[in-house]
């Protein structure tokens, strides 16, 4: 089977299908998905064929990592919003200290 635009096909019903299915399991909208692509193997070409943006890059560092030091190839860092106004929604909730 072929599908045309694969990437942009399958971003696009993930997107559908969080934005549908988060508030009803938690309550409250997402606003925002994020991800991020190794850049030492992987340009993001498909992320950016499904309109997602570039934001910036990763530091190398871990979760786990407690000395600063980066252990982990870099990352950039995409984002994708799910809907119009999301910033203003966004920065209430910084405002708010994070609360949905």
């Amino acid at each position: 089977m072929r599908v045309p635009h694969l990437a942009s096909h399958l971003s696009g019903g993930l997107a559908r299908r969080l934005s549908a299915d988060w508030p009803a399991q938690h309550g409250w909208r997402l606003e925002l998905l994020e991800t991020f692509v190794e850049t030492g193997r992987f340009s993001g070409l498909a992320y950016r064929a499904a309109n997602w943006q570039t934001v910036g890059l990763t530091t190398g560092r871990t979760r786990q990592e407690k000395e600063h030091r980066p252990e982990a190839p870099r990352k950039s860092v995409w984002v994708y919003p799910l809907g119009k106004g999301f910033r203003e929604r966004l920065r209430a909730l910084g405002s708010r200290g994070g609360t949905p």
